[in-house]
């Protein structure tokens, strides 16, 4: 069996990103066919250069400078650490950041306040804070409007449902939770999408290998791969699941498999990890030559030699924290002009609720995340 424990999202992006600044990889070329170690640096390049042009447009359109509030309500070494790392990065971009260390007493009226305050842009707590259904309320505290990780219940849904926007005319772009949206990135980075085929089906004939299933992480991923076409094999501690695109469009279909671990890894193209115990290691000799395998560990779930089989990519930090920052951008201009406050899960502006009015027109706007 494979100890697979839910993760902390926050402290697994801090140790990502620590290992990728600690990492001297190679970068490899999209659609490389060498077997290599991977360096995210590129990738996160990319991305920072788009935010640093979407700074200048906000401030240009009288929007003002992007801003970030980060909320820090306790003792955690990895909170701490993503926090740091998430200010060096909005320094070098030209982002705003403020950290607010509160009690955790304090934290819902402090997101209230946030919420309300037409300066701040963005806003993201450093988990974990209570623990379990407390920290889930306190996500849903944060407004759709200023959610840079999207993980309140309206995005949540519309993740899980295929939903791309927030209206039925395509200005107001969903967010998506920043690690799985990173990893999707990277694997976009590597060639793994067809980009001959259309929106959806781009990972079709894929078959995907993803351990953990946390809700901040592995099951929004799974579910994201399954959008785009990939058969996945979700792992946790609790066995192996599929998740396949449903029959109804709009849907993620979740079947028990009587497939081993060891059948999946023989068949999968891509191998993700991401499980927070030392001694856990995914055998490279039980992967399929030539696939892509990616670490978001503290340290690597892969055991030595995966990169002479494998494109191996050891840390996913930098993207991550680039996708936080462009979460940031698309959020300050979707709601530029709107002065009205919605926190997590009311109605957003148009008066639609994610379950009871989503009109089958949203579903169908197909474009890039």
């Amino acid at each position: 069996s494979v100890g697979v424990a839910s993760l902390a999202s926050h402290r697994e992006a801090a140790a990502a990103t620590a290992a990728t600044a600690a990492t001297a990889a190679t970068a490899a070329a999209p659609g490389a066919n060498s077997m290599v170690k991977v360096d995210v640096a590129a990738c996160a390049d990319v991305f920072h250069q788009e935010i640093k042009k979407g700074v200048q447009e906000c401030i240009s359109s009288g929007w003002g400078r992007p801003k970030l509030v980060g909320f820090l309500a306790n003792n955690d070494s990895g909170a701490a650490m993503y926090a740091r790392w998430t200010g060096k990065a909005c320094e070098r971009d030209g982002v705003d950041f403020e950290l607010r260390h509160v009690e955790r007493t304090k934290l819902e009226e402090a997101v209230v306040e946030a919420n309300d305050d037409n300066s701040v842009h963005g806003i993201i707590v450093y988990y974990p804070v209570f623990g379990g259904p407390i920290d889930d309320y306190i996500r849903d505290v944060i407004s759709i409007k200023k959610d840079v990780e999207g993980l309140n219940h309206r995005y949540r849904y519309s993740l899980y449902h295929n939903i791309r926007t927030l209206d039925n005319f395509g200005n107001r772009k969903c967010v998506l939770p920043c690690t799985p949206l990173a990893i999707l990135k990277i694997l976009e980075h590597l060639g793994a999408y067809d980009r001959a085929r259309e929106v959806g089906n781009q990972l079709a004939d894929k078959v995907a290998v993803v351990f953990n299933r946390s809700e901040v992480v592995g099951r929004p991923l799974a579910a994201m791969l399954a959008n785009d076409g990939a058969t996945v094999y979700s792992i946790d501690v609790t066995g192996m699941l599929e998740y396949k695109k449903g029959r109804v469009h709009g849907t993620i279909k979740v079947n028990e498999t009587a497939l081993s671990q060891d059948e999946a890894l023989r068949s999968a193209d891509i191998v993700i990890a991401g499980v927070p115990v030392k001694s856990f290691s995914v055998d490279a000799a039980k992967l399929k030559p030539g696939c892509l395998a990616l670490n978001f560990a503290p340290h690597s779930n892969f055991s030595e030699g995966v990169e002479d089989k494998c494109t191996f990519v050891p840390a996913i930090g930098k993207v991550t924290i680039a996708m936080l920052e462009r979460n940031l951008i698309r959020l300050q201009t979707s709601w530029a002009n709107d002065n009205t406050t919605t926190t997590g899960a009311a109605l957003d502006s148009a008066g639609s609720s994610a379950e009871g009015s989503v009109h089958v027109g949203v579903r169908l706007v197909l474009e890039k995340r």
